[in-house]
């Protein structure tokens, strides 16, 4: 569970706080922060901080080899002193600070039938981190103004929705993803937090009719991608 597109996805489209992208000079500590939820190899983290010069990003992660290996992957990249990786499980993590931005790609299946890799299962059923739990832990690390993105298969994504506005939650932009324009949705990228917004909806294909990638995809991931 290295690299997918799920992690490329939300990596790429996370929409970041003012305040590190340029458009305030009111940047505030707290305004800085970002947490990345499951972090795997790293990926994610590594993403928003190629994309955020100011932000600080710290990443959990509850499995020992891939913690180890992103820390490896955030010492060898050139943002190593804006990233900290922390062994552990989010529910059980009690910070001082609050994060302006929250990024999980969490585990979507729930009461599935598990396959015999137990790090796979854990990085891909509910079991290890159940989705309600995920929504109110990241209500209680953000900041009053902070968002929450993720991405998830689009039958969780309506399960997730329905029970985030239950508990006062907004969508503040919502991007259905689909492999090719004809075939229906796969992934639903959502962002989301505490005060009342009008949600932007937005659609990604992947790809393209004649098979390669869409000129959308390849817009959105030019920055990470070597080929593009």
């Amino acid at each position: 569970m290295k690299v997918g597109t799920d992690g490329l996805l939300l990596g790429a489209w996370a929409s970041l706080p003012a305040m590190v992208c340029g458009t305030t000079t009111a940047a505030t500590a707290a305004g800085n922060s970002f947490l990345d939820i499951g972090s795997g190899s790293g990926l994610i983290s590594l993403m928003l901080a190629q994309r955020a010069q100011k932000a600080k990003i710290t990443a959990i992660e509850l499995d020992t080899a891939a913690a180890s290996q992103a820390e490896l992957n955030f010492r060898q990249s050139p943002f190593a002193h804006r990233l900290q990786l922390l062994k552990g499980d989010i529910l059980t993590y009690q910070p001082a600070e609050r994060y302006a931005l929250i990024v999980s790609n969490p585990p979507f299946f729930d009461n599935a039938l598990k396959g015999a890799d137990p790090k796979r299962n854990q990085a891909r059923h509910t079991a290890s981190l159940p989705l309600p739990s995920l929504l109110a832990k990241a209500a209680e690390l953000l900041t009053p103004a902070g968002s929450f993105a993720l991405i998830l298969p689009e039958a969780a994504a309506e399960h997730f929705s329905n029970k985030a506005g239950l508990h006062g939650w907004f969508a503040s932009a919502v991007c259905q993803v689909y492999s090719r324009a004809d075939k229906a949705p796969i992934r639903r990228l959502m962002q989301w937090q505490r005060q009342p917004c009008q949600p932007v909806l937005q659609q990604l294909v992947i790809y393209c009719d004649t098979g390669g990638y869409s000129e959308q995809y390849r817009h959105l991931l030019r920055d990470f991608y070597l080929n593009f």
